[in-house]
């Protein structure tokens, strides 16, 4: 492995963590837009939302995406398409909006099968602002273009290194590498 091929893992702090949750929690709370559900996107959005939901005494659902087990998820999105033409606001959590493709799926399916997208809002903690998805609420901005970290996020860091790497390298394109 070449150095330009080293990962540069980042360990992100519970500190840190809670700090997040607090800078999307307050930018929420601004926002005249009031989600009546918080989605934590599985696996890395499960944490931020389970604390965004204590945090703003919101109702949380979830939704796995990591498993790949799409007739899980799809037709869960799909129930949720159905419930913001009456008026359902969802916002979605997720750890990272990195390369935006779980974000891009999880808005595709749900304006696809009908969704309000005015009522369907994007969080994250670490928002790449070179994703081709946006996001409406982030605690954190980087440029992937410079910024190639590997972000461990306090629930990840139980994982082994291999483990990590091995999740860091699934998807060349976050990383370049």
């Amino acid at each position: 492995m070449t150095p330009a091929q080293d990962i540069q893992f980042s360990e992100m702090s519970y500190d840190q963590f809670l700090t997040d949750v607090e800078t999307i929690a307050s930018a929420v709370e601004r926002d005249p837009w009031v989600p009546d559900y918080i989605v934590g996107i599985g696996r890395g959005g499960l944490v931020p939302a389970t604390f965004l939901s204590h945090r703003m005494g919101i109702a949380m659902l979830s939704i796995d995406h990591s498993s790949k087990v799409h007739a899980f998820s799809d037709s869960l999105l799909v129930h949720l398409a159905a419930c913001t033409q009456l008026g359902e606001k969802y916002l979605f959590v997720d750890d990272i909006n990195d390369s935006g493709k779980t974000i891009a799926r999880f808005r595709s399916l749900l304006i696809d099968n009908g969704g309000l997208a005015d009522n369907v809002r994007f969080a994250v903690l670490i928002n790449n602002v070179r994703s081709r998805e946006t996001v409406d609420h982030a605690s954190r901005n980087i440029d992937r273009r410079v910024d190639k970290r590997w972000f461990i996020f306090p629930w990840g860091s139980v994982a082994t290194r291999a483990m990590q790497e091995q999740d860091a390298r699934e998807d060349p394109e976050r990383l370049s590498l």
